[in-house]
């Protein structure tokens, strides 16, 4: 299995894992793998520029340089990568719950919509076989 692949079935696998800790109320762990998710998914899709990083705010800022700038993703999708992102840190390093359960349904549907049109980009520019991902 490519790399690229083996992030994107990480990125599912996370989406499914914050679905879980949705229900159950864990709202900023939901959050957490959410965010996870996006970012494992925009770390496939700079793989098919040789790129990487190794910290969060490189990724993020690189996704938006090289794939938002250059008209391949909207963005509102790196709007949203940098948001879950905030949301994640907030969750992850506060001693209170601070994300309502509407916050982190809204992270976990947009998650999902990011994660979903990278995969297609991926399948669609030959990175990615139909089967994998989805």
């Amino acid at each position: 299995m490519s790399e690229i692949a083996s992030l994107i079935e990480r990125a599912m696998k996370y989406l499914r894992s914050a679905e879980l800790l949705m229900r159950e109320g864990d709202n900023e762990s939901s959050v957490s793998r959410a965010y996870y998710a996006m970012h494992y998914a925009a770390q496939a899709v700079l793989l098919t520029k040789g790129l990487s990083s190794s910290s969060h705010k490189g990724l993020i800022s690189l996704f938006g340089e090289h794939f938002v700038k250059e008209g391949v993703f909207s963005r509102d999708m790196s709007k949203e990568l940098g948001r879950a992102f905030e949301k994640r840190q907030l969750g992850d390093y506060e001693y209170v719950p601070v994300i309502t359960s509407a916050e982190a349904q809204e992270i976990l549907d947009k998650g999902h919509e990011f994660v979903e049109t990278i995969v297609g980009y991926l399948k669609q520019s030959g990175f990615l076989q139909e089967a994998a991902g989805g």
